[in-house]
């Protein structure tokens, strides 16, 4: 229902742009969000966005780095990552919620999707 995909392997300080494409029960009127978990963490909150688009939310270390946005005509979220960091090496997840007040929250996120991994080396 989501599908997650746009990583790879890239430079310190290199960019990838991230799409997250869902299927329409799954992405209209629903807050999309992006997380990622590194080997042995937990998983954590970088960015969500509203379906209408006015409403952006990062984490506070992707401020400035990444740039969320969506395309509804096109069922499909983007995450742009910028001046990428080797800790910014994860498996990054889209998942939707329709839960605007708990973007943040994991557990709160009804679809996900399968993940597309993001390696920088240094």
């Amino acid at each position: 229902q989501l599908q997650a995909s746009g990583g790879g392997l890239v430079q310190a300080g290199g960019s990838l742009r991230l799409s997250c494409v869902g299927a329409g029960r799954t992405f209209r009127g629903y807050i999309t969000g992006w997380f990622r978990q590194a080997p042995g963490k937990d998983r954590e909150f970088v960015a969500a966005i509203s379906y209408g688009g006015g409403g952006r939310y990062y984490a506070d270390s992707m401020k400035g780095r990444f740039t969320i946005s969506r395309d509804n005509a096109k069922n499909t979220v983007y995450l742009q990552m910028n001046n990428l960091k080797q800790e910014d090496t994860a498996v990054y997840y889209c998942a939707a919620t329709s839960n605007l007040s708990r973007y943040a929250e994991s557990n709160w996120y009804n679809y996900w999707g399968q993940g597309t991994q993001v390696t920088v080396s240094s």
